[in-house]
């Protein structure tokens, strides 16, 4: 394991939804030129430039959120690549269930605690950003640098918190609203019950668990949606763990991968849950060398990496969280809402 620190980078986006893109765009143009291009992970998702589900999963898109559409247009325009080759990367996870996109989540009633699991490409290249949209809430998210804000973990003017894990669902043959763009446009709702009506409204081509919260609103839930269900269930009492693969009862005939990354770091959070360690005693725990919760191994089994924990305290009328380095016990980043504590 390696002990390397990789500060996040702090962006501040606002405007038209291009604009934004466009910002977003030209932050991560050198990473994605430097780094993305060149992986086999990007040469994995361009292989599918002639999949018949690409043109209806775009159609989709136009369909019902244009503005999603704008934000991938400006973010193509800022990174200078094709607008074609960007919407691909930003659908990976629909088009090949093995997309380098992990995390772990220790979900309680009153608060979210998330490692962001991703390329390790990226190490010193990711980023938070606040984006003030001129017709949506604003937010605060993690970035990834050429992919759309919302399928990490990120905070809203409303309130509203999410946290994102990586679902491996195989393709079926049915298609729907790329789960990116799904997440993206959660970001503008007001309230979980909102989110969780604008999955159930939408058809929805991969999969997702999502951690969904509000701040005074007394619970959190787990949401775990796929093309054939979203399934939802409330954060009462007893916290759970959730790794990669769907564990609802509504989703067991979804076909999946499930990794052994996935499969041990669920078994030993579940047990360090059974023994109430604290959710960041969790997050950091490498008891498991082969396959640690915390990931900070060049030859890690499924080629990720965290990049980054979030700690989400939905217990006030206001949400009090935190950012660290992965392992650090010093946040590097504190916010109260959308704004950092002087």
């Amino acid at each position: 394991m390696t002990s390397d620190h990789f500060p996040l980078s702090w962006l501040e986006a606002h405007g038209s939804h291009h604009d934004i893109g466009l910002a977003l765009g030209r932050w991560g143009a050198h990473a994605c030129q430097r780094h993305l291009v060149h992986s086999p992970a990007w040469a994995q998702v361009m292989a599918h430039r002639h999949d018949p589900a690409v043109p209806a999963l775009r159609a989709l898109l136009h369909q019902h959120f244009p503005w999603i559409e704008q934000e991938l247009a400006g973010l193509a325009e800022g990174l200078g690549l094709p607008l074609e080759d960007v919407f691909l990367w930003n659908c990976r996870g629909d088009l090949w269930a093995l997309a380098p996109d992990g995390c772990t989540t220790v979900l309680a009633p009153l608060r979210l605690s998330h490692n962001e699991d991703g390329d390790p490409g990226f190490a010193g290249a990711c980023g938070l950003a606040r984006v003030r949209p001129i017709d949506a809430p604003a937010f605060v998210s993690f970035l990834y640098p050429g992919s759309l804000p919302g399928h990490t973990f990120a905070v809203n003017g409303a309130g509203l918190a999410i946290t994102v894990n990586n679902v491996r669902a195989r393709k079926a043959r049915a298609t729907g609203l790329p789960r990116m763009a799904l997440t993206r446009a959660l970001l503008a709702t007001q309230s979980p019950s909102q989110a969780i009506a604008l999955l159930q409204a939408h058809p929805r081509m991969g999969a997702f668990h999502l951690g969904l919260g509000q701040s005074g609103d007394g619970g959190t839930f787990s949401v775990e949606f796929s093309q054939s269900a979203v399934s939802v269930q409330p954060i009462r009492q007893a916290r759970r763990l959730h790794a990669n693969h769907a564990l609802h009862e509504a989703q067991r005939n979804l076909p999946q991968v499930i990794t052994a990354s996935s499969s041990r770091r669920q078994s030993r959070g579940e047990a360090l849950l059974d023994q109430q360690a604290d959710p960041l005693d969790i997050l950091r725990d490498t008891e498991d060398s082969a396959e640690p919760i915390l990931r900070r191994s060049p030859t890690d089994t499924d080629q990720e990496n965290t990049l980054a924990t979030a700690d989400i305290d939905l217990s006030g009328e206001q949400v009090r969280w935190a950012v660290y380095s992965p392992g650090s016990r010093q946040p590097d980043y504190r916010f109260d809402g959308l704004h950092q504590p002087d």
